[in-house]
């Protein structure tokens, strides 16, 4: 009978059912009770007053949505609210004694939520679900120190017993794992310990008052090993059965000193630290939690403990409050930082398991690639080459000459190219003297051929194709040297090399796969070579399906998307608003636009040298470093946090795209505010 009615109170209708189960899960006993009273307002809606739309579940955007700074940097905009280090330590001074809370303070955890640690020891464990049993188990210890103590300040203690009892698990051997991994991940707020070192080098008297389980012995430790050493005394709620939160911690402490003391005390909780301070007499200093903003700007659709880690990171860099950084460093920090470390996790493995023996990053997608590689893996053998669009079209245009014309025409049509820089580009100046005088089509037929200074457009390109394929055998003679230079490149790169990998970004795939083409069936060299990319063309693109057969063959694999995984993403990402641009300049380089080879004139007869052509750098240059340097700290700081456990490297696509579709929010404004202070070339050159 009780199932029956449950059935048809709840799981009737879906919206009914969502709706209740987001109220009562989790929820404490009043909690609870509170649901089941909106579980009958709910039928009594649908049935008594129609409320029909309750037959659905409420809608949910299937992207999170965040409304980013445009006008400056996120670490900028929180600075406005803020001291300095000098000024903080200068204001604290001039007191007799100061009081840091712990957590959050003077001390971070690598994660948004800190309750996120106890996944770790479930990992450690073995036990399924031990986050959840770990904090249960903890409130109902809380419970009972309530009944038997008077007040909720449990012991580390307690909570093990707890454990102990409903789990079953060893409370000695779970409390020495549970300080053991505190120990590993908590690290010096940078910020507080600038602060903390030039307060103990006025000698001032500094003591920490702290809300928490973990006993003082442990505490005292761990702020020891991050650079906290000289405390005068240490207060934690859980020995007196006393807390900041009600203020009985307070008044203990302002006991143990003279009434004519001048004490200040500094902590993120705008209840425990700056109200219950200030209501026993303490001067109070509010320093903002630095996951107060994660609501507002981070992503949260990602698995958990990726997730929390890249939260926790990124919010204790950009808001500790020590640094200002650019706009450009925190597009590569916040938004580019985790797909980099994912991508290079990815390439490791796949090399790892598919005898890769060597690792080719193309230029220029590769450079900052390559940096972060190199510093993840400095053993494995990589080489960063130098390739690009213009390069592959002109050494394959024998092969593929549909490719060569979309890339150097189609792609320029109506764009304000002149027809002369076209053929410029192309390396066809040979051809400028026909567009002077009218040539014919090899019919016979007169064919109206447009001046050199026109602009390339719709109506003009098929005569210009026209007269290049009439001409196509001096073409293919103009990159015949090329070809003999990039061999010989090519020829010392993969010396040795039985299968390499070949890493760009992407979109179709196509750098990856010339070189394939070339380095196996027109060059001979023998060595097999993959394309790794970060993403494929997508169903916005002319051709989405242009590298399906080398997917599935298994010549080409795709990181963050692909017709075969994550295909939310591949409806999402769209080139016509700019979403390749977008990653591109994550992975921006300052170094030139590389044009294509040419042979070297130090070659000896019959084994050509070769010779690298460039072009023109991108233009901000420092903003392009320091996207790069946003993007190697996040790689630093991850790694530095995480080393030790190597499953938090393995970071899904999906995770490593949702950064970028938070940057994407309200019709891409951040994005396109970090595109204008760039000028990116997005065509074959």
């Amino acid at each position: 009978m009780r199932r029956k009615v449950y059935d048809f109170l709840v799981n009737r209708h879906d919206g009914i059912r969502t709706r209740y189960h987001r109220l009562h899960d989790g929820a404490d006993r009043k909690g609870k009770i509170l649901s089941y009273v909106y579980l009958l307002w709910l039928n009594f809606c649908y049935y008594i007053l129609f409320c029909r739309f309750l037959d659905q579940s409420e809608t949910v955007e299937i992207y999170e949505r965040k409304r980013l700074y445009t006008q400056s940097s996120e670490s900028a905009s929180f600075l406005n609210e803020r001291m300095t280090v000098d000024d903080l330590a200068e204001d604290l001074s001039r007191y007799d004694i100061i009081s840091f809370d712990l957590f959050d303070t003077l001390i971070f955890r690598p994660f948004s939520e800190p309750g996120d640690l106890f996944y770790f020891l479930g990992t450690t464990f073995g036990v399924m679900d031990f986050k959840r049993i770990r904090m249960e188990q903890e409130r109902l210890a809380r419970v009972e120190c309530d009944k038997e103590r008077g007040h909720y300040e449990v012991s580390f203690s307690d909570i093990w017993k707890q454990i102990e009892r409903a789990v079953g698990m060893s409370a000695e051997q779970g409390m020495e794992t549970e300080k053991r991994i505190e120990m590993e991940f908590c690290y010096a707020n940078p910020f507080m310990l600038e602060v903390f070192r030039r307060l103990r080098g006025k000698g001032k008297r500094i003591i920490v008052i702290s809300d928490m389980y973990l006993p003082g012995d442990f505490l005292r430790e761990l702020l020891e090993k991050n650079g906290y050493t000289g405390l005068s005394e240490l207060y934690v709620s859980c020995e007196y059965g006393k807390s900041k939160s009600d203020g009985t911690l307070y008044s203990l402490v302002k006991e143990k000193f003279s009434e004519s003391a001048k004490i200040v005390h500094v902590g993120d909780n705008e209840h425990s630290d700056v109200k219950m301070g200030k209501q026993c007499g303490f001067d109070t200093r509010y320093y903002p939690n630095v996951n107060r903003n994660a609501l507002l700007f981070r992503s949260y659709d990602m698995s958990p403990m990726v997730g929390s880690a890249y939260r926790g990171i990124v919010d204790n860099h950009i808001y500790c409050g020590l640094q200002e950084y650019s706009m450009e460093y925190e597009y590569g920090f916040i938004y580019g930082g985790l797909f980099v470390l994912g991508y290079c996790s990815f390439i490791h493995d796949y090399c790892g398991m598919n005898s890769v023996d060597k690792i080719l990053f193309l230029s220029r997608d590769g450079d900052i690639l390559k940096q972060a590689y190199d510093y993840l893996y400095p053993d494995e053998n990589t080489e960063y080459v130098y390739w690009s669009r213009k390069a592959a079209a002109k050494l394959e245009a024998e092969y593929d000459k549909q490719d060569y014309l979309r890339r150097f025409l189609y792609h320029k049509l109506n764009q304000g190219y002149r027809i002369r820089d076209v053929l410029h580009s192309m390396e066809l100046d040979f051809l400028a003297e026909r567009f002077e005088k009218r040539a014919g089509d090899g019919s016979g037929e007169a064919d109206s051929v447009p001046g050199l200074d026109d602009e390339l457009t719709d109506k003009n390109v098929d005569s210009l194709k026209k007269l290049i394929e009439l001409n196509w055998e001096r073409v293919l003679e103009a990159y015949h040297g090329q070809s003999e230079a990039a061999k010989a490149y090519y020829g010392k790169v993969l010396g040795g090399s039985r299968r390499a990998a070949a890493v760009d970004i992407g979109w179709a795939g196509s750098g990856a796969m010339t070189l394939r083409h070339l380095v196996s069936g027109e060059w001979g060299i023998p060595c097999e070579v993959i394309g790794i990319v970060a993403g494929t063309n997508t169903v916005h693109n002319e051709s989405p399906e242009a590298s399906e057969s080398f997917l599935q063959s298994g010549q080409m694999v795709a990181y963050l998307y692909s017709q075969r995984h994550n295909r939310d993403l591949l409806k999402k990402h769209d080139p016509n608003k700019d979403y390749n641009v977008f990653w591109e300049l994550l992975l921006s380089s300052p170094t030139p636009q590389f044009t294509g080879f040419c042979q070297s004139t130090l070659g000896l007869p019959g084994d050509p040298g070769a010779e690298l052509m460039f072009g023109k750098r991108d233009a901000n240059q420092e903003g392009i470093r320091e996207i790069q340097r946003g993007i190697l700290d996040f790689v630093k700081e991850y790694r530095k946090h995480f080393s030790a456990f190597s499953y938090m490297f393995r970071i899904s696509g999906r995770d490593a795209y949702a950064p970028m579709l938070i940057a994407a929010s309200y019709k891409e404004k951040y994005l396109k505010a970090i595109e204008r202070k760039f000028a990116l070339e997005i065509n074959v050159d």
